[in-house]
């Protein structure tokens, strides 16, 4: 395998995942779709944009729903941290709970994505990715490292977090291709 014309290709990908995703509530949909043409990639298989677009179509539905739930998390954590900054007794424990569980879930809703495939249902996916969220927590950490690297990017140079994305998504499908095979 051509390891530039993977980095190249998991640059592209990104650039899919962050134009499909510009609703924002199209996230979790966009990275399945761009986890998918990774895997259809490293396969020799054939794939490109409208392929990508075929796939954002299909994991729209469920993903729509899964986008949802990720943006009330956010909002309930902003109020969490609200509260906490009010002077809530035990406030920063209960804000670094809050902290960690949107992050836990983030980490749960990359590793469903990375696993889609049409048909399959987010729900199914999401509870067992959360099952290997606690359970291989070095994927799990390999999946924050990848997020913590995204939002750096984008606070250092805005357009350099659009490429980015797709080198999560890559060690998306990295950190799931690795469970499948042990």
């Amino acid at each position: 395998m051509d390891r530039f014309g993977l980095f190249s290709e998991c640059l592209l990908t990104g650039v899919w995942i962050a134009v499909a995703a510009l609703p924002l509530l199209t996230f979790p949909a966009a990275f399945a779709a761009g986890t998918r043409h990774l895997r259809r990639h490293l396969a020799g298989e054939q794939g490109g944009l409208r392929e990508f677009i075929a796939d954002v179509r299909a994991a729209a539905p469920g993903g729509l729903l899964v986008g949802v739930s990720v943006w009330a998390a956010a909002a309930l954590l902003w109020l969490d941290l609200s509260a906490v900054r009010a002077g809530l007794p035990g406030g920063p424990v209960v804000g670094a709970v809050g902290i960690l569980a949107l992050i836990g879930y983030m980490v749960a809703v990359l590793r469903a994505a990375a696993c889609w495939e049409p048909g399959d249902s987010w729900r199914s996916l999401l509870a067992a990715a959360g099952r290997r969220t606690v359970r291989d927590p070095a994927g799990s950490l390999l999946l924050v490292c990848g997020m913590a690297v995204v939002v750096l990017s984008g606070a250092l140079v805005l357009p350099l977090a659009v490429p980015v994305v797709g080198a999560v998504a890559a060690a998306a499908t990295a950190v799931e291709a690795r469970r499948l095979a042990r």
